[in-house]
């Protein structure tokens, strides 16, 4: 199914190292051999806790070819989280290396998951067989993918795509962009990151890499860049004609997908447009419509449209929607009906058909185009003995677009206790999801109905002076 065409070869710039063609499919078989040998069979899970190197690429092939579905794991989780992960999905092996610490997962033998260091399959490989015909283990419906969006230390969201799912994203993409500008392509994203999966010849981006990219380094010499995309977070038009302007090129296409979507699902690929802030295009391989309701029906209707240029809620139907949340029918039903899929985003399109983005609904928080689930945050602080009541949300940040500030109701609000949480979290919490800005607070408001809103504890707590944690910390 994957090698009814040639992949191209594949370069790491930092050290050099470069696989043709050939090495590529020698290298599957090798590690479908080895995957083989550990007893994965059709419909296992396996776990990687490694990316942005060449053998994460083989393993995909490898795993999926042995009948296996891929759970790309980021790294920089703590043993804690991982441990929560591989608790809510059982997979049968975790693939480690040199650099992911797999001591400190010592934790997943009592669950009957099988670690395997595979540095020295990276080493063994380099004596890997030539490329001969795989027999793919491999089933169109059968699960292949699984990147989770939150549920870190609660209850997992994992997103579970079909290898027919996948393929229909990638049919769409090729035939609403083709190929030609995409042949040598520079992979900056991780690979447990939706878009940092795509293996197609170009620049993928998020809009925080950009702030730091045109302070720090030169545009392209020779003028070599032919497309660049943008995506996971809002591209202002001031931006956008940056980074036109930066890599000598028009073709700087905002792009809109969700994880949930198998990846973009529309973009600008439309002649004669000028950047402007929430502009996004046409649909990729997808049906999507703005509609005056945000709850999904049973049947799904479709006749409360919006009109053209009047902003409501996005919806979409495409072929690459995902199987569903794994093991939340509940939560799945709540975004899925009749094949559409709420996407949690506010916006309109126009008379030209044009998307445009206006606002979301959605409660995650946006760090640099990495998504953080305040509700993670919520389980952590919560567990922690000297906590009445939690609330994690954003706040505006000058290079990540937003970070993480919480709102916490201590039994005991003095510096000993804040610390102390401090090091519960750092032990549970990977550090990309440590809150910046921390205020101690009598209680938290709650809306008519009694519930908490993090929109109002944003609010509440914007007109109060958060505590000074560098200052608590020291003093320890």
């Amino acid at each position: 199914m994957f090698f009814d065409v040639q992949p191209g070869c594949l370069i790491e710039p930092l050290t050099g190292r470069t696989w043709s063609s050939r090495e590529i499919g020698g290298r599957v078989i090798a590690r479908m051999q080895r995957l083989q040998r550990e007893g994965i069979r059709h419909g296992d899970r396996v776990f990687v806790l490694y990316g942005n190197k060449l053998e994460f690429f083989v393993d995909v092939l490898a795993a999926w070819h042995s009948g296996a579905s891929l759970v790309p794991i980021d790294s920089r989780l703590t043993s804690f989280e991982i441990e929560n992960l591989a608790r809510a999905v059982m997979p049968r092996l975790l693939l480690v290396d040199s650099a992911s610490g797999a001591a400190a997962l010592s934790g997943l033998a009592a669950l009957d998951v099988k670690i395997i260091d595979t540095t020295a399959w990276d080493v063994a490989d380099e004596n890997h067989p030539s490329a001969g015909p795989i027999r793919s283990q491999a089933h169109m419906d059968a699960e292949a993918l699984m990147l989770f969006t939150s549920g870190s230390t609660g209850v997992p969201k994992g997103v579970v795509h079909t290898h027919r799912s996948l393929r229909a994203r990638w049919m769409a993409l090729q035939d609403a962009l083709g190929v030609a500008a995409f042949r040598r392509t520079l992979c900056l994203l991780p690979t447990h990151f939706g878009h940092g999966l795509i293996k197609i010849t170009f620049l993928s981006s998020v809009p925080s890499m950009w702030g730091l990219a045109l302070k720090a380094s030169k545009p392209p010499a020779a003028k070599s860049l032919r497309r660049v995309h943008c995506g996971s977070a809002p591209l202002s038009g001031l931006l956008w004609r940056q980074i036109q302007e930066w890599a000598g090129t028009q073709e700087v296409f905002n792009a809109y997908g969700i994880t949930e979507t198998g990846s973009w699902v529309a973009g600008t690929s439309v002649r004669e447009f000028e950047p402007e802030d929430g502009l996004i295009g046409v649909p990729w391989g997808a049906v999507i419509k703005i509609l005056k309701s945000a709850e999904p029906h049973a049947p799904f209707d479709l006749d409360a449209p919006c009109r053209d240029a009047e902003t409501g809620y996005i919806w979409i139907n495409t072929p690459a929607l995902m199987q569903g949340y794994y093991r939340q029918p509940e939560l799945t039903a709540q975004v899925i009906s009749g094949g559409w899929f709420y996407t949690g985003d506010i916006g309109l399109v126009d008379d030209r058909g044009w998307l445009y983005l206006k606002g979301r609904e959605r409660e995650e928080i946006n760090k640099g185009g990495t998504k953080i689930y305040p509700a993670d945050i919520d389980a952590v602080v919560e567990r922690f003995e000297m906590t009445k009541e939690v609330c994690a949300f954003a706040v505006a940040d000058p290079l990540y677009g937003q970070n993480i500030a919480i709102a916490v109701v201590l039994k005991d609000e003095n510096s000993a206790t804040i610390r102390a949480l401090h090091d519960w979290m750092k032990r549970r919490l990977a550090e990309f999801k440590m809150p910046v800005r921390w205020y101690a607070v009598d209680s938290l408001p709650r809306n008519s109905r009694g519930k908490v809103s993090r929109k109002e504890v944003e609010e509440y707590c914007a007109e109060k002076i958060p505590l000074n944690l560098q200052s608590i910390l020291r003093a320890e």
